[in-house]
């Protein structure tokens, strides 16, 4: 069936088009912000709630497992609502998750997390279909604008929530909530599209499609990559303030220096991706990314080296490019728009359910072991794992 049948008139106009990419990057600019808030305020949330680690760790946990429940899912919902559909609804369930989890109470700050987490997984896979579909000839230039503006989401929220909290005396529940605003905003500016993107016609059987996809290996290891390299991610984003702060700094350093990360990881998200879309084969990435993230973890390893901005910036710099990267393989490794969206939601399914395990597991190992060292050394052996895996996607070929 052809592309062109499937989605946005031929006759879409200019303004259409940057309208289209405007919806795209505010959609992309709300999907960390409600994650990366939290590892600054990780303390004040323990001091009011008197949650262990480990449970604290399900805060960025309990998203994860949405994404991946959610993300095999969501082809079935663009069938059923279409991409505007479904992305206008996952802005508004974001708006509604936000605001629950600051209500007030254990249930409701976990049930307001597991709600957001699902409306961003819709976002995490239509994402990339909409760079195939739309942006096919520069999926590379537009993986690196998405991918770097969702890092300066994560970026800001990083910076600016224990500031919020403590120098304004908002608090964290505040300062949780008002990432709400920009979701709102983000709903507000992908209404248009609604009228603009057309539902797919596509009868392709939905379990055929998984079928297949669960027995390519090249598949598998895309999502392995993606699972391996947002598990990373994920334990920085949740863990790294509280690690600098067990060494000594307080913690707007250590929030500023998460921000730092991120905003590093700006960069990653605006280089890797668009020169990895300029190349057939990805492997050489590949290894220079994972070289560096060594080099940024075995800095952390020892703090009596100091240099703590330039080890952060290092692993931020790796995180924003490995996952702009994986954004990539999405795009480039799949054969049309339709096999785009269902390897994005296999990949981002089965990769954030191993990114889930991530930070609650390295929360356990420094209740029992009352210290980071043992975390970051098993971040170290997990990095060979992904580069295993990225050799392995940035191999030229189709799933």
């Amino acid at each position: 069936m052809a592309e062109s049948k499937l989605y946005v008139n031929k006759k879409q106009s200019r303004q259409g088009y940057f309208l289209l990419l405007a919806g795209i990057l505010f959609v992309a600019i709300n999907l960390r912000p409600a994650l990366a808030a939290v590892g600054p305020l990780i303390n004040d949330i323990r001091q009011a709630t008197g949650l262990s680690n480990s449970m604290l760790g399900l805060l960025t946990t309990l998203p994860l497992i949405a994404f991946g429940v959610v993300s095999t899912l969501t082809p079935l919902f663009t069938r059923r609502f279409g991409i505007g559909g479904t992305l206008l609804g996952a802005m508004l369930l974001l708006v509604v998750g936000i605001g629950i989890r600051s209500m007030g109470g254990t249930f409701m700050l976990y049930f307001g997390t597991l709600l957001f987490g699902v409306a961003i997984a819709f976002g995490n896979v239509l994402l990339p279909g909409l760079t195939k579909r739309n942006f096919s000839s520069n999926s590379g230039v537009i993986t690196s604008l998405y991918s770097s503006v969702m890092a300066v989401g994560a970026s800001l929220a990083a910076g600016i929530s224990v500031p919020l909290a403590d120098n304004y005396g908002l608090g964290w529940r505040i300062s949780l909530v008002i990432w709400a605003i920009l979701a709102f905003v983000a709903f507000v500016v992908w209404l248009p599209q609604l009228s603009r993107l057309k539902r797919s016609e596509e009868k392709r059987s939905f379990s055929s499609a998984m079928k297949s996809l669960g027995q390519s290996r090249l598949a598998w290891k895309i999502a392995l990559f993606m699972g391996l390299q947002s598990l990373t991610f994920y334990v920085i984003l949740a863990w790294l303030p509280a690690i600098l702060q067990s060494r000594g700094y307080d913690a707007e350093f250590s929030g500023w220096m998460l921000s730092l990360s991120q905003a590093a990881g700006i960069l990653g998200s605006l280089v890797v991706p668009t020169l990895g879309g300029r190349k057939n084969d990805q492997r050489r990435i590949v290894w220079f990314l994972i070289i560096i993230e060594v080099i940024g973890l075995v800095g952390l390893l020892f703090p009596q080296i100091g240099l703590v901005p330039l080890w952060v910036s290092l692993i931020g710099f790796v995180l924003g490019g490995t996952f702009g990267l994986a954004l990539l393989f999405l795009v480039l490794r799949s054969k049309d728009t339709a096999s785009a969206t269902e390897l994005s939601g296999m990949a981002q399914s089965i990769g954030y359910v191993v990114a889930a395990t991530g930070p609650i597991i390295f929360g356990s190992i420094f209740d029992f072991t009352g210290n980071w060292t043992y975390s970051i050394l098993l971040l170290i052996l997990l990095a060979t794992f992904k580069l295993y895996m990225g050799l392995g996607a940035g191999t030229p070929g189709k799933v």
